[in-house]
């Protein structure tokens, strides 16, 4: 046994002496192929891994020197490596990284700019937005521009104010003025800005130094045309000068009008010779409407000098009007002594006249008091018939053609459910929707899944009312489209007649349920008919109740500062005037006192269906 181990024990050794040289022999050749990536010049020497000697036993790695080599120092042992690509670098290869081309300018970019202040090398450094792209004006017999692009075009700059932080913002709007500047366009550079609405104000990186750092060292010249052109519509050019010229003749016609008819009450109460004053005056005020006209109509125009020139005449008619009874007065004899021309004009023909100078006012003061009249009597009127006149009184403005009816078949109708919180509208809505296919509620705009828009419109306010969460907001055309949609879908894939004609659309309509500030906005929704239906509690005892079981079960949080009662106090001081509202607006023709909720529910639906009468 003893010999059989000590047999055994030299053939152990023999295998670890084996697998240390493996293991060496595999870093070896590892460094050996880092080196010759590495080093060039190791192509001088031959390395070889030899494999196993007679015995059975192992060597390290050899590095032999080639015979025909001379070894010799080399720099690009100790140098960078060249830049790789794609992982792998060929040698000798050379790599060139291709520039992205600076843009063109456009108006509201933001850009860097000096200002020459305070003895610095290349000025104060000043961040702000072009407002203006204009080209420079070459003399006659000037030489022609340079082929760079330089020299060609100016932009005007609105200076932001540095708030701190990165953060550049506008100047108050009374410093806007002065804070303009002109550059050359060759002289500024745009800067990587982002808007931070929290903030109102522009972020800009900065650079090592704490200044504003530039994308690029300035804008692409060659091939700049200057600003892309604002497309225009020629048909609402042309509508535009059509309202224009009714307008026009309108306000001539009605100074007119106003002066003759002053003239006959004047001439009835006052005698002809004061109303032949009086009338002069009138035709004075007539002239002045028509020479400012001249002024309006060649604003923008080659002859816009001519028009203002001419329009000047308007100021001289009032002393036109007095020489004109001045000279009346002399042709029958009325001129006293030595005085002068003037002189004879008494105090009560200088009043008639003036009087009737500025009669052309008076049509201009009724025509801005009557909106405000016409919706204080609107106002008056309750329920759908006030939003129905408001909705005529609109289409009689903008020129479209009224029905017979004040209320127009193509508005949407729209079922509007409002009342305090904590009464139950939310549950007597679902409610409708579910047992009633011809009721939809309206479609909300998701922030994830269109962003820009929805920024756009957020920016815009154009929101109606946003969830509490601020994802879904909601829109005019989210309602008024929400039925339009439902009634297509509903006649999807059904058959069509013996002549090729489509089912008839099911009557559709929307139901809102929302809340005294969301239905204020409604009542000034074009587009729409509106049906109100108020819910409510018949006692304040049964609105405190709900509001302390909403605090209870944690729907309703009070404030650290806080109690439950002062808690209580503040929402039944919103209710009472959420009601006042619901009572005053006139808007709700329905009231549901929620007390028994299935008879609610039919209340609901009994109102509903004024949506489809």
């Amino acid at each position: 046994d003893r010999r059989q181990r000590r047999g055994t024990l030299p053939h152990h050794r023999h295998a670890m002496r084996m697998s240390r040289s493996a293991v060496g022999a595999a870093a070896a050749a590892v460094s050996v192929a880092a080196f010759a990536a590495v080093a060039p010049s190791a192509s001088a020497f031959n390395f070889g891994v030899a494999g196993p000697r007679a015995g059975g036993r192992s060597t390290l790695p050899s590095v032999q020197r080639a015979p025909s080599a001379a070894v010799s120092t080399s720099t690009a042992l100790f140098s960078d490596p060249p830049p790789r690509r794609g992982g792998y670098v060929r040698q000798g290869e050379e790599i060139t990284v291709k520039k992205r081309d600076p843009p063109y300018p456009k108006i509201g970019d933001v850009v860097r700019f000096f200002d020459v202040d305070g003895g610095k090398a290349d000025g104060e450094v000043l961040v702000g937005k072009i407002v203006l792209i204009q080209p420079i004006l070459q003399k006659e017999g000037a030489a022609s521009v340079e082929d760079d692009g330089t020299n060609k075009w100016l932009v005007e700059i609105a200076e932001l104010e540095d708030v701190g932080d990165g953060y550049y913002a506008e100047y108050p709007s009374r410093k806007r003025g002065s804070k303009r500047s002109l550059r050359k366009l060759e002289e500024v550079c745009p800067v990587s800005a982002s808007f931070v609405r929290t903030e109102d104000a522009y972020r800009v990186p900065r650079d090592k130094n704490g200044r504003p750092a530039s994308v690029y060292d300035g804008y692409k010249l060659i091939g700049y045309e200057g600003p892309a052109a604002v497309p225009i519509n020629e048909e609402v050019v042309k509508t535009d000068m059509e309202r224009y010229n009714e307008l026009k003749f309108k306000l001539i016609k009605d100074a007119a009008l106003a002066g003759l008819f002053v003239t006959v009450l004047v001439d009835l109460f006052k005698g002809l010779d004061d109303a032949l004053t009086y009338f002069a005056g009138a035709i004075g005020g007539v002239g002045y409407l028509f020479f400012l006209s001249v002024k309006t109509d060649t604003v923008g125009s080659p002859g816009a000098k001519l028009g203002n020139n001419v329009s000047n005449l308007r100021f001289v008619l009032p002393a036109l009007v007095l020489l004109g009874v001045a000279g009346r007065n002399l042709a029958l004899g009325s001129l006293p002594g030595n005085a002068g021309l003037f002189s004879t004009v008494s105090t009560e023909q200088f009043a008639c006249a003036m009087l009737g100078f500025l009669t052309y006012r008076i049509p201009l003061f009724l025509g801005q008091l009557s909106p405000v009249v016409g919706d204080s009597l609107t106002d008056m009127l309750p329920g759908s018939a006030g939003v129905a006149m408001q909705m005529a009184r609109d289409a009689k403005n903008s020129g479209e053609e009224e029905s017979n009816s004040l209320v127009d078949e193509n508005l949407t109708p729209v079922l509007l459910v409002c009342g305090p919180p904590g009464t139950g509208k939310t549950s007597l809505v679902q409610r409708l929707v579910s047992d009633d296919d011809r009721f939809v509620e309206p479609a909300w705009m998701d922030r994830v899944r269109d962003p820009a828009t929805f920024e756009r419109l957020e920016l815009r306010d154009e929101f109606l009312r946003r969830d509490p969460s601020g994802r879904y907001g909601l829109t005019k055309e989210g309602i008024l489209n929400a039925a339009e949609t439902a009634a297509t879908e509903a006649i999807r894939g059904s058959p069509t007649d013996a002549n090729g004609n489509e089912a008839a659309r099911p009557p559709r309509a929307v139901v809102i349920d929302g809340n005294v500030d969301l239905a204020r906005k409604l009542t000034a929704l074009s587009g729409a008919r509106l049906i109100g239906v108020w819910v409510g509690l018949d006692t304040m005892e049964k609105f405190e109740t709900r509001i302390r079981s909403q605090i209870e079960s944690g729907d309703v949080q009070i404030p650290p500062d806080g109690d439950a009662d002062s808690v209580v106090r503040a929402k039944v001081k919103e209710i009472v005037q959420d009601i006042e509202y619901g009572v005053v607006s006139g808007v709700f023709e329905f009231t549901v006192l929620n007390d028994d909720f299935e008879d609610s529910v039919r209340q609901l639906k009994a109102a509903a269906e004024y949506c489809f009468k």
